[in-house]
C-alpha cells in the first residue's frame, strides 16, 4: 500500500525509496517485528484465559513434555497477523505472487484454527478429521497452483525447472497442478509435523522462508537472472517483501516461544507457514530447491511415514518415537540441545540452496 506514495515523488526525494524492494522489505520487517513484540504479550494472556487447559497434550509422548500442560497454543495467530499487516502495508497490491502466497497462507490457517479450536474445546488431539483437513488442502492448493501457472511466463508454464541443470525444463503439462499441489500441501503438513519441539519450527521457517525471498529476489530481476543463468519470473521480487515480514513475524513469536515456551503456534500458525513456502517455491519455479533449503522438514515427514509403513508391516519401530525429533528426546537429548542442533542444520541446508543459483 505504501508503494503509492512514489506517486509524489519527483525522483530525487524520500518518497522515490519507497519504489525499491530493498527499502520496503526492509520496512516489512520492522514492522512485524513491532507487531509481535507490541501484541504478543495481549494475545496470549487473551488465548490463556480463554483456552484454561491449554493445547492438549500426547499422553505416549515425551515425559518432559508434562511440564508443559497448561501452555496456551493457536500463537499462529501473532506470526499471521504480523505477516499479513505488514505485507498488505508494504507489498504492491497488483501483483498477483503476492495475492496468491497470501491466500495460501490465510486459508492454510483457517484450516489450522479449525484444527485448534476443535482440540482445545474438546481437549483432545484428534481435531478437525484428517481426510477433511486433506481435501481442504488439496483444495487450497489447486487454486494457489492454477493461479500461479497463469502468471509464469508461457516457455516456464507447466514446466519443472531443475536446480544446477539450469538449461533442462520438464515439461509435466496436465501433471504440473498436481505435482504443485503435492509440494504445498506437503510443505505444510511437514512444517505441521515439525512443531513439536519450543522455537523447533519457527526458526527452520523463518531460514527458509528468507533463503527463497531472496531466490524470489533474484528471479524477478532481469540483470540478476542473466548473470545467474535462472530462469526469469517477472514479479516474483515482491515475494522478498512478504518473506522479510515473516522473518520479522518469526522473530516476534520466537520471543515468546523460546523455551520455556509461554505459547503455542498450533496449527494455525504450522499450517500458514509450511503452506506460504510451498506457494513461493510454486511461484519461483524453485519446487526442488525447496526440498533442500526445507530439507529438516522433509527428513521429520520421511520419519513419520517410514515409522506408520514400518510399523504396519513388521509390527516394530524404526525410530523410538516419531517425528524424529521425538526420537531424539527418547534418546535422553535435552530439548534446547536438539531445538539448536535443528537450527544449525536448517541453516547448513539454506546455504546449499542459495549454491544452487550459481552452481553449473
Amino acid at each position: 500500500m505504501l508503494y503509492w506514495l512514489t506517486a509524489l515523488s519527483d525522483g530525487g526525494d524520500i518518497w522515490n525509496l519507497f519504489r525499491y524492494i530493498t527499502f520496503r522489505s526492509g520496512g516489512a520487517f520492522l514492522t512485524a517485528l513491532v507487531f509481535g513484540f507490541l501484541f504478543g504479550k495481549p494475545l496470549i494472556n487473551v488465548l490463556r484465559k480463554r483456552q484454561g487447559k491449554g493445547q492438549p497434550i500426547r499422553d505416549d509422548g515425551p515425559e518432559a513434555h508434562i511440564a508443559k500442560v497448561g501452555t496456551p497454543t493457536m500463537g499462529g495467530l501473532l506470526i499471521v497477523g504480523a505477516l499479513v499487516t505488514s505485507t498488505l502495508l508494504w507489498a504492491r497490491w497488483d501483483n498477483p505472487f503476492v495475492w496468491m502466497v497470501l491466500f495460501v497462507t490465510l486459508a492454510y490457517a483457517a484450516i489450522g484454527f479449525a484444527d485448534d479450536y476443535a482440540k482445545v474445546s474438546k481437549q483432545n488431539t484428534k481435531g478437525v478429521p484428517g481426510k477433511l483437513r486433506l481435501a481442504l488442502g488439496i483444495l487450497i492448493a489447486v487454486i494457489a497452483a492454477v493461479w500461479a501457472a497463469q502468471f509464469h511466463p508461457e516457455p516456464l508454464q507447466n514446466k519443472l525447472a531443475l536446480p544446477v541443470f539450469k538449461d533442462t525444463l520438464i515439461n509435466l503439462g496436465i501433471l504440473y497442478i498436481p505435482f504443485a499441489v503435492v509440494v504445498v500441501v506437503g510443505a505444510a503438513n511437514a512444517v505441521n509435523l515439525t512443531d513439536g519441539l519450543d522455537g523447533l519450527a519457527i526458526m527452520p521457517v523463518m531460514i527458509a522462508g528468507s533463503t527463497l525471498g531472496v531466490i524470489a529476489y533474484a528471479v524477478g530481476r532481469v540483470d540478476f537472472t542473466e548473470y545467474l543463468d535462472v530462469h526469469y519470473v517477472p514479479g516474483t521480487g515482491e515475494i522478498f517483501i512478504f518473506t522479510m515480514a515473516l522473518f520479522g513475524a518469526g522473530l516476534g513469536f520466537l520471543w515468546y516461544n523460546a523455551p520455556p515456551a509461554a505459547v503455542f503456534m498450533g496449527d494455525t500458525g504450522s499450517l500458514a507457514l509450511g503452506g506460504a513456502l510451498g506457494a513461493i517455491a510454486v511461484a519461483t519455479k524453485h519446487e526442488l530447491v525447496l526440498a533442500i533449503v526445507g530439507g529438516l522438514f522433509v527428513v521429520e515427514a520421511l520419519s513419520v511415514i517410514i515409522q506408520v509403513l514400518y510399523f504396519k508391516r513388521t509390527g516394530k519401530r524404526v525410530f523410538l518415537m516419531a517425528p524424529i525429533h521425538h526420537h531424539y528426546e527418547k534418546k535422553g537429548w535435552a530439548e534446547p540441545t536438539i531445538v539448536i542442533r535443528f537450527w544449525i542444520i536448517s541453516l547448513i541446508l539454506a546455504m546449499i540452496g542459495l549454491a544452487t543459483l550459481k552452481v553449473r
